[in-house]
């Protein structure tokens, strides 16, 4: 008898009503789709829901796993009418996959009621995620040995078919480029300039350089547009959907260990991901459908990482 099968006996009945919770980041919630559809896939017959936060309702609610896709408001613990209300709204479930695993959904699985049919990192049930490594794990290892311990032996590479058509269809065969990264982690971004001066290599090599990312992150395009004028620049010019057609029609793409590189790899992009000391690519490294896909360089100070080493990883099958 599968652990999935005697999970659900323990609990006297088949669960009808599940559960996700995965509030973000990008990367962080591209690294589920995998056990988003291991859920789904578990569960064929139930009501599956998601609980995320605003910037992922909409990818989330295109995909083929949920039957419906809450917003988490991420009330403050003081808002006690609000914090009644995500208890009630947490209570209406026999079978929750807490994905995020955090200090806030900690707290989740109290104001539930410490219920035995948490799948998550707290909790003494037989569903509880206790692996004394888990932090030390990849984050897509993690998850798949959290479902593991629930039973759910099989996580699949996600199928992403449903994305591939969104986004603009360019005329010319281009690169991506994502410059940007979090705004309280300056670390992980390579200098503007030095992207400037690839995209200036890449457009000398016969194709076009495309920028992505946050609105807010425009100064970057900018300063990159200064080295090369020919370079297109969709700084917040495409939702997320968007943004994962693009980059699974792109030659490759070459960014921060932020997001969109995420999104870029699971959507089959060939990737060069930059990393400083700043973040460990052995927990949180892009990963994509096969071996040399997704290329990382990690040097202590990103200042220190000259173009002509990124360019010669970024044309390594050229």
């Amino acid at each position: 008898m599968s652990n999935l099968v005697h999970s659900e006996k323990n609990q006297g009945h088949t669960p009808q009503r599940v559960l996700v919770i995965r509030l973000g980041a990008l990367g962080d919630f591209v690294q589920s789709f995998g056990p988003f559809q291991a859920i789904r896939q578990a569960y064929p017959a139930a009501h599956i829901t998601l609980l995320t936060t605003a910037p992922f309702v909409e990818l989330a609610r295109l995909s083929p796993w949920f039957d419906e896709v809450l917003t988490d408001t991420r009330p403050r613990w003081t808002d006690v009418p609000q914090i009644r209300a995500l208890r009630k709204m947490l209570r209406r479930y026999d079978w929750v996959y807490d994905l995020q695993t955090s200090a806030r959904t900690a707290r989740y699985f109290v104001l539930a009621g410490r219920p035995a049919s948490w799948c998550g990192h707290v909790g003494k049930g037989n569903l509880a995620h206790l692996n004394p490594w888990r932090d030390e794990m990849h984050t897509r290892a993690r998850q798949r040995d959290q479902l593991r311990v629930a039973g759910i032996e099989d996580v699949p590479q996600p199928d992403v078919s449903w994305l591939r058509d969104k986004g603009p269809k360019l005329d010319e065969p281009y690169v991506l480029i994502v410059p940007g990264a979090a705004v309280h982690r300056p670390a992980k971004r390579w200098p503007a300039r030095r992207y400037g001066e690839l995209a200036a290599e890449i457009a000398r090599r016969g194709l076009l350089p495309v920028m992505v990312g946050h609105e807010a992150e425009q100064p970057l395009a900018q300063d990159i547009l200064d080295y090369c004028p020919q370079a297109l620049n969709l700084m917040g010019k495409t939702t997320l959907p968007e943004l994962s057609g693009l980059a699974a029609r792109a030659q490759c793409a070459v960014g921060n260990d932020t997001g969109p590189m995420h999104l870029a790899a699971v959507m089959g992009c060939r990737c060069v991901v930059l990393f400083s000391a700043d973040s460990n690519p052995a927990l949180t490294a892009p990963l994509g459908w096969q071996a040399g896909q997704v290329r990382v360089l990690r040097v202590r100070d990103l200042a220190l990482l000259c173009v002509q080493r990124v360019a010669a990883a970024l044309w390594w099958r050229h």
